[in-house]
C-alpha cells in the first residue's frame, strides 16, 4: 500500500480476516466478540496506521470526544498551567480540547457557553486566576470547575490547599527559629489573602510563636510589599552588611504571593537588612518570574496548578463515563526551600 494512501476500515478487515463490522465493534469495545478476534483487529490496525473516523467514532458512541476549556482568565498566570495540565490529561484520554476565554466578560462567556453546548462537547473544564468561588454555568452535560471553584457545594471543584501550604510554611520556619513573624496579604476582601492569614495566626499559636501586629493587606504588586515592610519595620534601621538584625520587631516575613515578597525582599536589602540574615522571607505561588528573579531567590509554595488542571481533567472524564464527584477537592501544594530563608549555604 501506497504510504500516501488513506488507509480504509476495509483494508483493516482484509488484514485481519474478518468484516469491517467486526473492525468496528473491536476499536469501539462494542458487540460481542473474542478477546483474540479484538487483539488480531487491533495488531491490524496499528500496523497499517489506521485512523478512526472521528464522526462515525462520535455517531457509533453518541459522544463527540471533545472537551471545552472555559477559562474566564486570558490564559494567564493561574489558568494556563491549570489549562495545560487538563489538556495533557485529556489527550491521554482521547480526548481533544477547545479552549476559550472569556476575560471576565459575562457576556462573552455566555457566547462562549453557548458555542460549546451547540459543539456537543463531552464535557466542561471552567478555570479562572482567583480562587473566588464563582456563579456556575448551567449546561446539559458535566462540569468541573478548576482553581476558581464553583459557588454550588453540589458541583466538583478542584481548588489548592492554601491552608496546607501555610502550614508547610510555618513547620519550615519555627525549625529555622523564627519566632516573630508578621504578615503581608494582598486584597483583603479576596479568600486567598485570609485564608493564608487565619492559617498563618492559628499555627503559630498552636506552636508558642508570635504573630507580629495585624495582617497588612493592600494589592497584589511589588509596590505594596515595599511598602508593607515599611509599615512592619516602621523606623529601625538595618544593621548593614556587617551589622546585627537584633532589636528588629520581626524575624520572618511572610508574604501572601512571590510578587509581594520580590518587593519585600528590595526594600529589606535597601534599608540595610540582610535576608535571611536578619529577616527571613517567604512567598507564595512559586511564580518563577518572581521567585528566581528574587534577590536572594524565594522559598515559597508551589500549588502544582498543572496537577490541578490534570486532576479536573480526571474528575471530568470519570463524570463523563458516569461516575461523577461533588464537593471541593483540595489539591495539596508543596514547599519550595531556597535562599530567602536558607541563605546561601
Amino acid at each position: 500500500m501506497d504510504r500516501g494512501a488513506v488507509v480504509r476500515i476495509t483494508d483493516v478487515a482484509a488484514l485481519a480476516g474478518v468484516s469491517p463490522s467486526t473492525v468496528s465493534k473491536a476499536l469501539n469495545d462494542t458487540g460481542s466478540l473474542r478477546e483474540s478476534t479484538r487483539v488480531r483487529v487491533r495488531e491490524a490496525a496499528e500496523r497499517l496506521g489506521f485512523v478512526p473516523d472521528a464522526s462515525a467514532r462520535s455517531l457509533s458512541a453518541r459522544r463527540s470526544f471533545t472537551v471545552g476549556l472555559l477559562s474566564t482568565d486570558s490564559a494567564g498566570r493561574f489558568s494556563l498551567p491549570v489549562v495545560l495540565g487538563a489538556e495533557n490529561a485529556l489527550v491521554g484520554g482521547e480526548l481533544s480540547a477547545l479552549l476559550a476565554t472569556a476575560r471576565h466578560d459575562p457576556v462573552r462567556e455566555q457566547h462562549h457557553v453557548r458555542a460549546l453546548v451547540a459543539r456537543r462537547v463531552d464535557g466542561i473544564i471552567v478555570t479562572g486566576r482567583t480562587t473566588e468561588p464563582r456563579e456556575p454555568i448551567r449546561v446539559p452535560m458535566p462540569v468541573v470547575y478548576a482553581f476558581a471553584p464553583s459557588s454550588d457545594p453540589d458541583d466538583a471543584s478542584v481548588v489548592p490547599d492554601d491552608a496546607l501550604g501555610m502550614r508547610l510554611l510555618v513547620e519550615h520556619l519555627a525549625g529555622l527559629g523564627r519566632r516573630r513573624i508578621a504578615y503581608v496579604g494582598g486584597r483583603a476582601e479576596q479568600a486567598a489573602s485570609l485564608v493564608r492569614h487565619e492559617t498563618l495566626a492559628a499555627e503559630l499559636a498552636a506552636r508558642g510563636l508570635e504573630l507580629v501586629g495585624s495582617p497588612l493587606y493592600g494589592d497584589w504588586s511589588e509596590q505594596w510589599g515595599r511598602r508593607a515592610v515599611d509599615l512592619v519595620l516602621g523606623g529601625v534601621a538595618g544593621g548593614g552588611a556587617g551589622g546585627s538584625g537584633d532589636g528588629l520587631p520581626v524575624d520572618a516575613i511572610v508574604f501572601a504571593s512571590d510578587q509581594l515578597a520580590r518587593g519585600g525582599c528590595d526594600r529589606l536589602r535597601e534599608r540595610g537588612l540582610r535576608v535571611p540574615g536578619d529577616v527571613a522571607v517567604t512567598g507564595y505561588d512559586d511564580w518563577d518570574v518572581m521567585s528566581l528573579a528574587s534577590r536572594p531567590p524565594l522559598t515559597t509554595v508551589d500549588m502544582q496548578l498543572e496537577r490541578l488542571g490534570q486532576r479536573a481533567a480526571e474528575l471530568l472524564i470519570a463524570a463523563i463515563e458516569g461516575e461523577p464527584a461533588r464537593g471541593v477537592e483540595r489539591l495539596a501544594p508543596r514547599l519550595v526551600v531556597r535562599a530567602s530563608t536558607l541563605g546561601d549555604g
